[in-house]
């Protein structure tokens, strides 16, 4: 485990960074760590420490291709998920089909950072929604630019590891919950996740939480029905190995029961 003091000065606190990237040995995990860690984003982290949002970050919890995921600790020694996604050399082309006819933003056309900023204020707005209805996904707590701090899902040892890597108790209970996540965003948040599957649940103990609601996009947008579609398939998929056998249509047609 790696632990990043707060410094009392922007200078200390970007040799802090430095003495921690030094210290991954992995070569990809370090150049990750490069294109994270640029002047831009060490100046909006620092922010975050400044306005007392974080105390310190602690371990990285997942790097993936747009951004990656730290645990941090508050002043109140609560832990928190810092999601920073990479300005620079992010891929982006996937992000654009999910904000472009999602009437929040007005059909605007953006170039590449301004997507990915648009795409952090997507995801911290998604997040906020789904809370309020009653989903189970990590409780927005701050966003600045491209950075988004939320609830920590884990304990003091591990993150919650995803639905895939996990045996299920009572996987007919989970499947159940799940659908249930689906049903509440599309009547009460009015949003469809568009990507769930078990890369994007994590389980907390047994109990699922939905994460990664970036791409989840508003009713109105000209492909939430064939998304929410892919959703409940999916849901579906994972579940047969458990020969759990989930009808599709159903579910569908519950879902949208006005």
């Amino acid at each position: 485990m790696c632990s990043l003091p707060r410094a009392d000065d922007y200078h200390s606190f970007e040799r802090e960074i430095d003495k921690w990237r030094v210290r991954r040995k992995d070569s990809k995990e370090r150049k990750s760590y490069d294109e994270v860690f640029d002047q831009q984003n060490l100046m909006r982290v620092y922010k975050l420490f400044t306005d007392g949002t974080i105390d310190r970050l602690d371990f990285p919890i997942s790097t993936g291709k747009e951004g990656n995921v730290f645990r941090a600790t508050n002043t109140k020694g609560e832990f928190l998920a810092v999601k920073i996604y990479r300005t620079s050399t992010s891929t982006f082309r996937d992000m654009a089909k999910y904000v472009h006819g999602d009437p929040r933003f007005g059909g605007a056309q953006y170039n590449k950072r301004k997507l990915i900023l648009a795409w952090a204020h997507k995801e911290y707005w998604n997040l906020q929604l789904l809370y309020q209805a009653g989903v189970r996904v990590p409780k927005p707590v701050a966003r600045h630019q491209n950075i988004i701090v939320m609830e920590y899902i884990g304990d003091e040892v591990e993150p919650a590891r995803e639905l895939r890597d996990v045996l299920l108790d009572d996987p007919e209970a989970v499947s159940k919950k799940i659908l249930a996540y689906i049903k509440l965003a599309y009547r009460k948040a009015k949003l469809v996740h568009s990507d769930i599957s078990e890369f994007n649940v994590l389980m907390l103990g047994q109990e699922p939480v939905i994460i990664d609601v970036g791409q989840a996009v508003m009713l109105a947008h000209p492909y939430a029905e064939e998304w929410l579609e892919r959703d409940v398939r999916n849901v579906a998929r994972y579940f047969r190995k458990y020969k759990i056998d989930i009808d599709v249509a159903k579910e569908l047609k519950e879902i949208r029961k006005a």
